[in-house]
């Protein structure tokens, strides 16, 4: 709650923050631009299709049409304790982000990658069909 205005050295902060060099922004950009292309394409060979985000740190990615019964909440839940992946459920956000997973991308392309097997793995053990398993088209 702030009734006249913020700390005032938080807005120097932010003063010098806006004013200063902005080589650190491009780089962050990069490094969640490749983030992001990880994720969503890890994911896809997984069997996840998950829309590329714009500009965020984070993919809100619909459930999997196979899985979507199961509610944001729930689905959530089964990733954290089967695939060893967490996701904030949709639910959370509002009845308008019932439907989705929200995804951070602040771990490495590597633990990206991680991820999406383990994803694979619990999609499988689903019965979803995933990309080069038996029963995918």
């Amino acid at each position: 709650y702030l009734d006249y205005g913020a700390f005032t050295p938080i807005q120097a902060a932010a003063c010098a923050a806006l004013n200063g060099p902005q080589d650190i922004v491009e780089k962050n950009r990069q490094l969640y631009h490749k983030r992001r292309d990880v994720l969503v394409e890890s994911f896809g060979r997984a069997g996840w299709d998950i829309p590329s985000p714009k500009a965020s740190m984070f993919a809100w990615a619909p459930l999997p049409p196979a899985l979507a019964h199961l509610g944001s909440l729930e689905f959530s839940k089964q990733l954290l304790t089967e695939a060893k992946v967490a996701v904030a459920p949709g639910v959370g956000y509002g009845e308008n982000g019932e439907g989705f997973v929200r995804i951070a991308m602040v771990e490495n392309e590597q633990r990206l990658r991680q991820a999406a097997r383990n994803v694979k793995r619990y999609l499988q053990s689903m019965g979803v069909n995933t990309p080069g398993s038996a029963k995918a088209v």
